[in-house]
Parts: structure tokens; sequence; C-alpha cells
């Protein structure tokens, strides 16, 4: 419990610290939008990849449950609209994401530390918390919820080729129950999730790797740490707003 509170302490240090006014505001933009192209386009692929399996499964899956006649297939588009929206396209992709993008900035940082570049900055009078952190922070702040918003779209697209290709349903049937009562809430409450979800995907890992302590070794302890916990707190931050907000 002690060592909870202390890293609770130091990552509450970490951000405080990080949220200053910037010394050099060209400098700062240069390091945010590469980290908007690291955070984003390049995860855009696996981002792409997923959600159309996603998008694909689920309407197979779907077709195979609802098999009574009583069940018009319209229901399969509304399902797989809805699912998409609420649940997978958010906690999957930004699963996938705290793996793909937490090991980056854990190892990023986690470098710098064993190597005394954080330190060299320092020397120099550079509030290294602002200029190595903020950036991702805020950053994974605007293209995680885009990639959220890119998914939804795809996932269901991979539905509906999937439910024409595998004649489950017509063209018509999947438009009819794609846009059969509709809640626009359920936007609002996956974009609010993919907030919650991009603050973890960013801090977590920035916290271990910005306190590395060590060498290569640490490095990837502190790596593999970052995912695990952030994997863990998006699950939990996952039941807690599905809990308060439906």
């Amino acid at each position: 419990m002690k060592l909870f509170f202390e890293h609770l302490g130091r990552l509450f240090l970490m951000i405080q610290g990080g949220f200053t006014r910037p010394e050099n505001r060209k400098v700062y933009w240069k390091e945010f939008m590469e980290q908007c192209n690291d955070i984003g386009i390049r995860s855009l692929p696996i981002v792409l990849i997923i959600s159309i399996f996603l998008g694909m499964v689920l309407t197979i899956q779907l077709s195979y449950q609802l098999v009574s006649p009583l069940v018009p297939k319209t229901v399969i588009a509304t399902l797989v609209r809805d699912s998409s929206i609420l649940e997978l396209c958010p906690t999957v992709v930004c699963i996938v994401l705290a793996g793909v993008v937490g090991s980056k900035i854990a190892s990023e940082l986690g470098n710098m530390r064993v190597s005394d570049q954080i330190d060299a900055l320092e020397i120099m009078g550079i509030n290294t918390k602002s200029y190595l952190i903020l950036p991702k922070i805020l950053a994974a702040m605007i293209m995680v919820p885009a990639l959220i918003i890119i998914s939804i779209g795809i996932s269901i697209w991979g539905g509906y080729m999937a439910g024409i290709f595998s004649h489950i349903l017509s063209r018509q049937q999947f438009i009819i129950g794609l846009t059969t009562d509709f809640v626009p809430y359920n936007l609002f409450f996956a974009m609010m999730k993919a907030f919650v979800f991009a603050l973890i995907i960013s801090i977590v890992p920035s916290y271990f790797g910005y306190h590395v302590k060590g060498g290569a070794l640490e490095i990837g302890k502190a790596s593999t740490t970052s995912v695990v916990i952030s994997c863990i707190l998006i699950l939990c931050a996952d039941y807690a707003l599905s809990l308060v907000m439906l």
C-alpha cells in the first residue's frame, strides 16, 4: 500500500510539472506534431485491420446465434452498430494502442533516462516534464478519439461487407438495421471513453519510462509493466464509465 501511494504521488507530481507554460512554442509544436504522427498515423494500419475484422466476425457470429425466424435479420446490423460504438472499438482498439503506443513511449523515455539525455536537458534549464511528456498527452487526447471514430466506421463497414458477401442479409436489410433506433448519446459515450483511455495510454507509460533506473533490462521491465497496468486501468475505467454513464 505504501508503494502504491508513493507511485501515485510521483505520478501527480510529474503531471503537475508537465502542465507549465512552454519556453519555446515552436519547439513544443514540432514535438507535438511528431507525437501526433507516432500515435495517430503510424497506429492507423493496425487499427484498420483490427476494426474491419471485428465487424466481419461480429456479423457472422450474430447470424449464427440469431437463428429464430421471429428475429428479423435487420437486428444483426443494429447489434453490429451498437456493439462497435459502445464497446468493441473503444475498448479493444485502446488495449491494442496501450501495447503499441504505450511500449514505445515507455521505451523512448526510458532510453533517454538511462543515457542521461533527460539529465542533460534539465541541466540546460529545460522542463523535461513539459517538453517530453505534455506533447504526448495532448497528442493522445486528439489522435486516440480520431482513431476510435475511424475504427467505428471501418468496423460497421466490415460488418456490412461480411453480411453482403456471405449472403447473411441484403444491402437494404443492413441499412434499415443500421438506421433503426440510433441513439446519438452512444457516440458521446464512446468519445468519453476514448478521452479517458487516451489519458491512460499516454500518462502511465510516460511515468514508468521517465522514472526508469538502471540499464536496458530495466527499460524492458518498465515497458512491460506500463502495458500491463495500462490494460488493467482501461478495463477498470471501462467498467466504471459504463456504470456511471449508462
